[in-house]
């Protein structure tokens, strides 16, 4: 069925357009000439035209039907050729041929339904499974792709796409088996690898041991070194702690000379001399000599080892790739530089005054701590320079491990929507299944209609059926007739046996073209397509017929109407067009005891300024008789003035009791036993009559709406007490 159509930028049709939405089994369309009915009509029969490129078709399930249009083209392409189509119906099959089509049919039916909701489900799983595909995919771009971006863009380069990272992250999923690797380290091996100037770096100056441990460990430094105490001016230097005064001031004295450096006297004798050369004796020279040596080696051993430590920190300082610890690195050096410079002072105390005893602190600590971030420094260098040696397999390699951590970190993500996906795809691959085996079972079973079809077929039951009506309503002075020469091809001839298409008038020939239409609704030009569902329209069927033909086609249609409804036969939908409304409000009324029925829908087409527009009505009909309008005005009393339910109430009585029913007021009264109903019933008539022709009086126009409630009920007793209460209950749509 169609379930949708628009038309625009065509004809009277604009380019907002209109829209017929929510198609039914039947569907009327009215509209006075011009309007732009023979429009649609086109549409629906030539729907691929490029004339209605803007123009839209959309068919229920996605399942087009073949559409049969009745309209002044169909006339003109089938009745002016000279020779008209034969129709292959079942004209010669018995009645128990027909039932046994009819089941097979219904048969398929069946399972066109069931294979219309066996696509309805696919199509929600399909629906379900897009929708999960999609929000997984959405999840995994923000929580993966935007939470690592930053560090490794260029490792995910090539699937920079929702999709396309989305279906690489469940391949690596399922496939990836690299090591896993911490966060920090593949992030420091992706600034090596993915670097734009990526270069090999000079591994650090190697730090060599040295003697810096020993000396600071000798007991030189501890000891106090003084003269001999055995000699007599010993034990006076000893008591007066001038050892140290002494020994410095032994440099200046001369050997040829008795003045003392101190006084300027001559007081310094030989003896003396002698006395002093005894106290700083061999062991004292030696200790001495060993001070000056250890300090003059530690003072250089140092130097050079801070000059080295500290150029290292310097270049490392400004390397932006270094791979040294510079915080740790500056932090220890410096602790080791202050350790060395206390040393350093220690030892100078010591040179100057020997018989002082010292300790030196131990550096070997903060040596060995440089010494190891050095060594961890180097051994990061060479990893780098290796990984720049091979940069394309690291390369490879390292995109590897980053794919295994994030897809490592979002695992249980992963597979909570692979299960999913795959109880989805079950569904789907166990719903396709039963589509397949749906479509092989109707294909069977159309084929098996198909072949029950072949022997029962007849093109000679569709053309006596029109010459049938034909001559039933009074067209007898011509037929339809076999073309001689062609088979399955026939003309419209009279009695004398010439041609009567060139002589029929405009009515003749719209009624005929009319009862080939609903043969070939029936049937089809071929055995092949006679089975066929399909969609009717019909556009404006009684344009110049009379009377009487127009009730003969609109209870054709209502007889094809009642089919549709029940869902028998192939016609699966009609739409009519009309501009005439005595031929609409005929043939719209199938069942008067239903006026609403849930498989129709009117509209109304109106054109203004040129431009066509439409109104839907649904399922309320809005083309009635005058006579439906008065009840109506009664269902709708609340909101008319009590003058004109007077006028109405009369017209009513009026058209059914006295002009139909023959029936006077008096008559009416008389219906009633009672002589109190009598008078009420009296009442109301001169109620009635007065309201309608005379002008109300003021108390009439203060308080109505009592008086009208009252009459009300007398105006429903008049149909009670006459046996006509069905209509009324009809007509005021109540129970």
């Amino acid at each position: 069925m169609i379930q949708k159509f628009t038309i625009k930028n065509i004809a009277t049709y604009n380019k907002t357009g209109v829209e017929f939405a929510n198609l039914r089994k039947i569907n009327f369309i009215y509209g006075s000439n011009g309007c732009g009915k023979t429009t649609i009509s086109n549409f629906l029969a030539f729907s691929q035209n490029e004339n209605f490129s803007d123009c839209e078709l959309i068919w229920k399930d996605d399942m087009p039907l073949k559409t049969l249009v009745y309209n002044r083209q169909f006339r003109e392409e089938n009745f002016g050729k000279g020779n008209i189509n034969g129709i292959f119906t079942l004209g010669h099959a018995t009645k128990e041929e027909l039932e046994i089509i009819e089941k097979k049919k219904k048969d398929l039916s069946v399972l066109t339904e069931e294979g219309k909701k066996q696509k309805g489900s696919l199509e929600k799983l399909n629906s379900n499974l897009k929708t999960a595909q999609e929000t997984f995919r959405d999840k995994v771009w923000r929580q993966v792709y935007k939470k690592h971006e930053h560090n490794f863009k260029e490792a995910f380069r090539g699937y920079l796409y929702k999709q396309t990272f989305m279906d690489k992250l469940i391949e690596e999923y399922e496939n990836n088996s690299s090591e896993l690797i911490e966060l920090k380290r593949l992030q420091e091996l992706y600034k090596i690898i993915f670097a734009s100037n990526v270069q090999s770096l000079p591994l650090l100056p190697v730090i060599s041991d040295n003697d810096m441990d020993i000396i600071e460990q000798n007991e030189i430094w501890n000891k106090k070194i003084i003269g001999h105490a055995d000699i007599n001016i010993g034990n006076l230097i000893q008591r007066l702690n001038i050892n140290d005064w002494v020994n410095e001031g032994r440099k200046y004295l001369q050997e040829d000379s008795l003045i003392c450096p101190f006084c300027q006297k001559e007081t310094i004798t030989e003896e003396f001399k002698k006395q002093l050369q005894l106290y700083f004796d061999e062991t004292f020279t030696a200790d001495i000599q060993l001070v000056q040596t250890w300090g003059e080696k530690y003072m250089a051993t140092s130097t050079e080892l801070t000059s080295l430590l500290e150029s290292i920190s310097d270049k490392e300082k400004h390397n932006s790739a270094s791979k040294l610890n510079k915080d740790l690195y500056d932090a220890t050096l410096k602790t080791l530089s202050g350790q060395i410079a206390v040393n350093k002072e220690h030892i100078n105390n010591k040179r100057k005054e020997p018989s002082r005893s010292i300790s030196l602190v131990s550096t070997t600590e903060m040596q060995e701590k440089i010494k190891a971030l050095v060594v961890v420094a180097n051994q990061e260098i060479s990893k780098h320079n290796q990984v720049v040696e091979n940069l394309y397999a690291e390369k490879q390699k390292l995109i590897t491990q980053i794919w295994k951590y994030v897809i490592t970190e979002y695992q249980d993500n992963i597979k909570q929507y692979l299960e999913e996906e795959k109880k989805i795809k079950a569904g789907i691959n166990s719903l396709e299944e039963k589509v397949r085996a749906s479509r092989a079972s109707y294909v069977a079973l159309n084929n098996e209609i198909k072949r029950l079809t072949q022997n029962v077929t007849s093109v000679q039951h569709s053309i006596d059926e029109i010459n049938r009506i034909l001559q039933l309503y009074g067209f007898n002075n011509f037929q339809i007739v076999p073309s001689p020469g062609h088979e399955n091809q026939y003309q419209i001839q009279r009695e004398d046996g010439t041609l009567a298409e060139n002589t029929l008038s405009e009515g003749e020939i719209t009624f005929i073209t009319f009862l080939y239409f609903m043969q070939l609704a029936k049937g089809g030009i071929d055995k092949e397509s006679m089975m066929e569902d399909r969609v009717l329209v019909i556009d404006d069927p009684v344009c110049s017929l009379d009377s009487t033909v127009l009730f003969i086609v609109s209870s054709l249609i209502k007889e094809m109407i009642k089919q549709i409804k029940s869902g028998v036969g192939n016609i699966k939908q009609l739409i009519v067009l009309t501009h005439n409304v005595y031929f609409h409000k005929e043939v719209s009324f199938v069942d008067g005891r239903t006026p609403k029925n849930g498989n129709t829908y009117y509209w109304i087409l109106r054109k203004a300024d040129n431009i066509t527009s439409v109104k839907g009505y649904e399922m309320e009909n809005p083309i009635v008789s005058s006579y439906e309008l008065l009840w109506k005005e009664l269902k709708e009393r609340d909101h008319n003035s009590g003058i004109t339910i007077q006028n109405t109430m009369r017209r009513i009585i009026e058209n059914y009791f006295k002009i139909l029913g023959k029936f006077g007021d008096d008559e009416l009264i008389q219906k009633f036993a009672n002589p109190q109903e009598q008078e009420i019933c009296r009442s109301l008539i001169c109620w009635i009559n007065d309201g309608s022709h005379c002008l109300p009086d003021d108390l009439y126009i203060e308080a109505p709406y009592d008086t009208i409630d009252k009459y009300f009920e007398v105006f429903r007793k008049i149909f009670e007490e006459m046996g006509h209460i069905a209509h009324y209950n009809m007509m005021m749509e109540e129970k």
